[in-house]
């Protein structure tokens, strides 16, 4: 390997000029060129929202992935350019154990089938689960990855360049003060004379103090686009919730149904008893009063429909609803824009009968 001797030692020489030069800058005995105020607080800025989102991803994995030693095998398959392994999660590993011992006690007994039937919903939560991790890693953690490993790397790149530019000019600024203060002596012992050395010395400053401007206006423009980023951040937080809200609710209606299977198989009688006296009631409801009950009602999430029936629903928007014994009773009926059609009760808060 062929070594450029010459190079290396200007390389070195540059690297011990510019240490001594950072610590006279600490040490107040020389001087820096400032940046505006304004490019300070945008860079400000960029290393809070760097700092912050950092934080946030973090924070983010930790509550979609709680295993540390699972996040450190998947970010080891990430790096290496492997597909993450494809593990159960806790809710799968115990609904796989509560089918298996339904089967060993017995799915016609009660308490085996009722294993299984528990089993089996803990299976689909762990799916949701799974389903919701993957949403959320798309919408939320992807793009917050992105825009650190993105645009913020090319920001902290820019600024590093600038600073090296912003050392060469005052770097170039010495040596000028340095020629000014020689005028009026001898040439040096090469012949070269101080009018010489303050010329040359001002066209280096010249060349370094445009270079130092026009890197000092790329970085600035990169800077700014970090507010254009906290849009972008926004809308994804936003998608997040959405998600996150959607994944709660498939949770609370998966429960509420395998709550209801449960009471059928632990009072079969109950159960039946309950729906006669429900028929008897609803008779005698049609009887006196054919006309529906009328309640007004809040929705508690955005709810998107999934059969024709179904009507949409907007979180925080108030509907008039109907309680019908012609429907599933973990619905309602409701209309909006002329349209009828079914909402399901989980999704509702009655504030007023």
């Amino acid at each position: 390997m062929d070594f450029n001797v010459k190079k290396l030692v200007k390389d070195a020489g540059t690297a011990i000029s510019r240490v001594v030069q950072l610590t006279e800058e600490k040490l107040g005995t020389s001087e820096k060129t400032e940046l505006d105020s304004h490019f300070e607080n945008l860079a400000e800025r960029a290393d809070i929202t760097k700092t912050w989102t950092e934080r946030i991803v973090r924070s983010t994995e930790a509550v979609l992935t709680p295993n540390p030693g699972n996040r450190v095998e998947d970010y080891l398959f990430e790096k290496i350019d492997k597909k993450k392994p494809n593990r159960l999660s806790n809710l799968e590993w115990l609904g796989q154990d509560m089918i298996s011992a339904g089967n060993v006690f017995g799915p016609s007994t009660s308490y085996g089938s009722s294993l299984i039937k528990v089993g089996q919903c803990e299976q689909r939560l762990g799916s949701i689960e799974r389903e919701f991790i993957t949403s959320a890693d798309q919408c939320f953690v992807g793009p917050l990855q992105k825009f650190l490993e993105g645009e913020m790397r090319t920001i902290n790149k820019e600024r590093s360049i600038l600073e090296t530019k912003r050392l060469d000019l005052d770097a170039c600024k010495n040596r000028v003060r340095k020629a000014r203060n020689m005028l009026g002596t001898p040439a040096n012992k090469d012949g070269i004379s101080p009018e010489m050395l303050l010329e040359e010395a001002e066209n280096d400053l010249r060349r370094a103090q445009s270079e130092f401007d026009r890197q000092a206006e790329i970085t600035k423009l990169l800077l700014e686009g970090v507010s254009s980023s906290h849009a972008g951040h926004l809308r994804c937080l936003n998608e997040f919730v959405n998600v996150q809200t959607q994944y709660y609710a498939d949770c609370h209606q998966r429960m509420l149904e395998l709550q209801k299977e449960l009471t059928n198989l632990c009072n079969p009688g109950a159960s039946n008893s309950h729906e006669q006296n429900k028929t008897s009631s609803d008779s005698f409801e049609m009887v006196n009063d054919r006309s529906p009950k009328l309640l007004k009602a809040r929705v508690l999430f955005d709810y998107t429909a999934r059969t024709p029936s179904e009507l949409d629903l907007s979180a925080n928007e108030e509907l008039i609803v109907e309680e019908s014994s012609d429907i599933d009773p973990d619905y309602m009926m409701s209309e909006k824009a002329n349209r009828k059609g079914k909402v399901p009760k989980a999704f509702l808060d009655i504030i007023e009968s």
